[in-house]
């Protein structure tokens, strides 16, 4: 069985629905997993945790570079917390390069506000209990801020349609697999 991410719309039951409005970008990404006693923001931090060493080598130069501007440093999206639950991340705690704003079982709201944009993603998932499987689906929002921030996107718009397909690909390969 293969299972690869797929584009889909913005789950219209979704906290971050609201968001959309006055975005300078939005994405939805889904795919489907096995594994139905994960909560969403577990199944971002497995694939957090399996991130692709092509991403983090990306965001570290990301890093770098940020710096020149006085961008902050966002560390890589695998450096999650070792044994932390994912039930027990709080709005304000760090889960990889972003900051908890709400996480309940089915959705988590994570980001990052910074001089030039405003980033805000969801993890969202649906129970398809008859099938025994649940779509999870990232949305991601972006509000620019200022010309900084239009000039950031301009690389990262083509950089997320690879990068935000990579690492849920490992949600399908790790869950069908288990």
């Amino acid at each position: 069985m293969t299972n690869r991410p797929s584009e889909s719309a913005v789950p219209p039951n979704s906290r971050i629905a609201s968001r959309l409005v006055g975005a300078s970008f939005h994405d939805s990404w889904s795919i489907t997993s096995s594994d139905t006693s994960l909560s969403s923001l577990g199944h971002f931090i497995a694939a957090a945790k399996d991130t692709p060493r092509w991403i983090d080598i990306c965001m570290r130069a990301r890093n770098r570079l940020g710096r020149i501007v006085g961008l902050k440093d966002l560390g890589t999206l695998s450096g999650v917390a070792a044994g932390k639950s994912a039930l027990d991340y709080q709005p304000g705690d760090r889960v990889g390069i972003f900051t908890v704003i709400e996480n309940t079982f089915d959705e988590a709201l994570i980001g990052d506000d910074d001089k030039h944009l405003k980033v805000v993603l969801s993890v969202h998932r649906q129970e398809h209990a008859d099938e025994g499987l649940v779509s999870i689906t990232i949305t991601t929002v972006v509000h620019v801020k200022n010309r900084l921030g239009s000039l950031y996107m301009l690389p990262v718009k083509p950089m997320h349609r690879l990068i935000a397909p990579a690492v849920l690909a490992s949600i399908g390969r790790n869950a069908h697999a288990a």
